[in-house]
């Protein structure tokens, strides 16, 4: 199986964009294609060879990554297997690819579909880990128990859902009573008329008006959610009903799952909702923050206001807590069966180790503050089963830098 090679940041999450869609039709087509063709994180499943250990890249781009150097074989062999959440794809991909060139003799197959779907695989005993962008659900608990499956809940990164417009959004009128300027330098005539601008911030409230269930067929143009946008229409993306960013979203802005409207263009790949908001000036779509901050020529990242002033998305709000009620950990969620064989603990390992965490950056992921990362290793390193982010609490309104307290809170 041929190992893909490991690109720039812009190049592994989503390559630019050559030409703007006329119409829905064609913009769906366009993204299949692209996806077929530039996309290495749209094919739903990959075969990689990979390490439980190497160097990785610094996260410097005038560094040489150590993933350009020649394979080694350590001796180590098996397979490891991967399947859930989009937002996590291209962490396990980098990853998988730095593990290759200190083994290529372990086997990892990585496949793309979504948190839910993660979960029942691994809950069938099917995979070895499955990425969440989510905790696991009581029912899905309850499904692993009946199978007999126990799993490890490990946090490996923290992440914000970015609300992102087109870069080109005119959707707010100007001041109507901002003037006109009219210069005459020379009997040569200047007029400065007031320019429409972009939506620099969202209320909660109006962005449950954009997006409740109740809203489906009513608020179709800008104006309706706040009279000084412009009644330019308004055209939606986001993930699936499956996704995790997905059921999160609706938790933390619609106050419960399933509430989101359904006269929405939807993705289970972020790479597709990355390149129709980039395509359609009256966009809107929400998405990973990776997929945002390696596409920031062509997105815009509207601040939240959650009744404390408006927040942009970053590595500093999303860490601290600032950034709500969108900030979240992400997980990996090992079945325990699996950490017997040394190929899959190798890996579980890399992925927790700081100078694995280094270059998170250099791909839009977000590290977790090291205590966290210290109590993840040793909650791996002795084996702990079960789930201590699964309760309501722990799933909205997260400070990152709190979650040991809220993880003792719970255990």
């Amino acid at each position: 199986m041929k190992l893909l090679q490991l690109g720039r940041k812009k190049d592994r999450i989503n390559n630019r964009q050559k030409a703007e869609p006329t119409s829905l039709t064609a913009l769906c087509f366009l993204s299949i294609v692209f996806c077929l063709i530039t996309l290495p994180s749209c094919s739903s499943t990959k075969t990689l060879s990979v390490s439980p250990s190497g160097e990785v890249a610094s996260g410097n781009p005038n560094e040489k990554s150590s993933l350009e150097k020649p394979a080694t074989n350590s001796g180590l062999s098996g397979e490891v297997k991967i399947d859930g959440s989009s937002s996590l794809f291209i962490l396990s991909e980098i990853i998988g690819e730095a593990f290759h060139k200190a083994n290529s003799g372990v086997k990892v197959t990585l496949n793309s579909s979504n948190t839910t779907e993660g979960f029942k695989k691994l809950c069938a005993g099917e995979i070895d880990i499955s990425n969440a962008s989510r905790p696991i659900k009581p029912e899905e608990i309850e499904l692993c128990k009946k199978n007999n499956i126990e799993f490890i809940e490990l946090p490996v990164s923290a992440d914000g859902i970015v609300v992102a417009i087109n870069s080109q959004n005119k959707a707010v009128a100007p001041n109507p009573q901002a003037k006109t300027v009219a210069v005459n330098p020379q009997d040569k005539t200047v007029v400065t008329a007031p320019q429409n601008t972009a939506v620099e911030c969202l209320k909660l409230e109006e962005l449950k008006k954009i997006w409740d269930s109740s809203s489906e067929g009513n608020i179709k143009t800008w104006d309706r959610i706040n009279p000084k946008f412009t009644k330019q229409p308004i055209t939606l993306f986001a993930p699936d009903k499956d996704s995790g960013t997905y059921s999160f979203f609706s938790k933390a802005i619609l106050g419960g799952e399933g509430k989101i409207r359904t006269d929405y263009t939807s993705s289970q790949d972020d790479n597709v909702l990355v390149l129709n908001v980039a395509a359609n000036q009256n966009a809107m779509g929400f998405f990973s923050y990776p997929y945002y901050e390696t596409n920031k020529d062509k997105l815009k990242a509207v601040g939240i206001d959650s009744g404390k002033g408006c927040v942009k998305p970053s590595p500093d709000t999303i860490n601290d807590g600032t950034y709500q009620p969108l900030s979240r950990p992400e997980f990996i969620y090992v079945q325990k069966e699996s950490v017997s064989r040394p190929e899959v603990k190798g890996f579980v390992e890399f992925i927790l180790t700081r100078n694995s965490q280094k270059f998170f950056l250099e791909f839009g992921y977000i590290p977790l503050p090291e205590e966290l990362t210290k109590e993840a290793q040793q909650r791996f390193a002795e084996g702990k089963v079960g789930s201590i982010f699964q309760s309501k609490e722990s799933q909205l309104g997260v400070n990152i830098k709190n979650l040991k307290t809220k993880e003792k809170k719970h255990e």
